[in-house]
């Protein structure tokens, strides 16, 4: 089952440390949905045939676009030629256990079913669930359809809005819960509307809710850190992604650090908030599935899980990415130009045919940072990888030093390791 991603490509304002394409302007909003129908209606066959079972509205900042319009763009991925015939399954089972099975990449990867936002909710207009009898002509078949959310954006209108759209989970970046981080991020909520955004949507009946947390912040200490963890826990969400803030070349936040007008980044205060985060995440009856999300049983994010299982996604929108099972695309990160090309019905992007050692690498760098490990029989069987003992002899290495741990014939990092995992997934890497 396939995914597809659209990147909605405008903010209200850069957060410092971002580097995802986006532009603080929404004056090309409207050509830029006009191009989106376009390379929507362009790429009908780029799946060849695969049922789509995930849905994500990433960005950016796609709740700055009105709810109906996002249900409309939605309406049109929903390729009925595909296989998508029937109504998505909300139920919430326990994902599959891969660790003795050979398993099946835009941020920031297929397990469990999500949560549904509300049952018996109508989730677009005029629509009835087929539980009460009745539905329209065609429903998609998808299991998860994320929208990305500032909590700034979310107010009791809005909710209102977005409960009549498919939209069965949402991703609320919040960061921090304290204004000092915030405000050296360049974000533009308060603590207060990050929590009033959870309740809100809460209150709406929408269960399947992640948030996002930042660790490392130079203007953090244990301590606040501490306080976050316990208030995202209080929140009782099913689903936190906790990402190490990192200083990208050409950033906001590398200018300022360069020329000392911020604080550096600490390796030591991240190493030292990451091992807390685990513990008390564990501690909490959360799961750490993939080094940087961590769950509630049965409330792994599908879509991205797809992503890190080598599973086929569609992109759509400027500078998103693509992968059919043997190549890779990307557009173009400009607006303008991505607008000029759908306007010619000329996309424009590049293309990477990926060579087995390739998909040998990816396999690595993407399996190692989940739960589900690294399988040896897909390297030696599936990737077909010629130089099997050179890269058992390196894993073995770190097998020695407790970051590596084998079961089963599958490697998984263990907590110390993950500390390591860009290191040891470069050390298995083939050339």
């Amino acid at each position: 089952m396939a995914g597809i991603y659209i990147h909605i490509p405008f903010c209200k304002r850069k957060c410092h440390y971002c580097n995802f394409f986006s532009l603080a302007s929404q004056k090309l909003k409207s050509p830029f949905l006009t191009a989106l129908k376009q390379e929507i209606s362009m790429n009908r066959d780029y799946l060849g045939g695969e049922p789509v079972n995930t849905l994500y509205f990433g960005g950016g900042t796609p709740s700055l676009c009105d709810p109906a319009m996002l249900q409309e763009v939605m309406e049109m991925t929903s390729f009925p030629d595909i296989g998508n015939t029937s109504p998505p399954d909300i139920g919430n089972t326990s994902p599959p256990d891969h660790r003795n099975t050979s398993p099946p990449d835009h941020r920031n990867t297929s397990p469990p079913d999500p949560s549904p936002q509300g049952e018996g909710r109508s989730p677009v207009p005029g629509f009835k669930s087929t539980s009460q009898g009745e539905g329209r002509n065609f429903f998609p078949n998808w299991r998860e359809i994320t929208l990305e959310i500032n909590p700034d954006d979310v107010t009791k209108a809005y909710v209102v809005e977005l409960q009549k759209t498919w939209f069965n989970r949402v991703s609320i970046g919040i960061q921090s819960f304290f204004e000092e981080d915030l405000k050296y991020l360049n974000r533009t909520h308060s603590a207060e509307q990050a929590l009033r955004a959870v309740k809100l949507l809460q209150d709406a009946g929408y269960s399947n809710i992640s948030i996002d947390l930042i660790y490392g912040i130079p203007t953090s200490n244990q301590a606040r850190w501490q306080k976050n963890l316990d208030i995202a826990f209080s929140l009782d969400v099913p689903h936190i992604s906790a990402y190490a803030l990192t200083v990208e070349v050409k950033t906001p936040l590398a200018w300022m650090i360069e020329r000392q007008k911020s604080a550096p980044v600490s390796d030591e205060l991240q190493e030292q908030q990451f091992r807390w985060l685990i513990k008390e995440a564990t501690a909490n009856g959360y799961q750490q599935y993939e080094i940087s999300n961590f769950c509630k049983p049965g409330h792994h994010a599908l879509h991205n899980t797809n992503y890190w299982k080598g599973i086929p996604y569609l992109g759509l929108g400027p500078s998103a990415h693509s992968y059919n099972g043997s190549a890779r695309r990307w557009n173009i990160s400009n607006l303008s130009s991505y607008i000029d090309g759908m306007a010619k019905g000329q996309p424009v992007y590049e293309e990477e045919i990926l060579s087995s050692e390739q998909k040998y690498n990816e396999y690595v760098m993407t399996s190692l940072r989940t739960m589900w490990g690294c399988n040896l029989k897909k390297i030696s069987y599936e990737l077909q990888i010629t130089n099997y003992k050179l890269i058992m002899k390196r894993a073995a290495s770190f097998v020695q030093q407790g970051w590596l741990t084998e079961h089963g014939g599958v490697f998984f990092l263990t907590d110390e390791g993950k500390l390591f995992a860009d290191l040891i997934a470069s050390e298995l890497f083939v050339t």
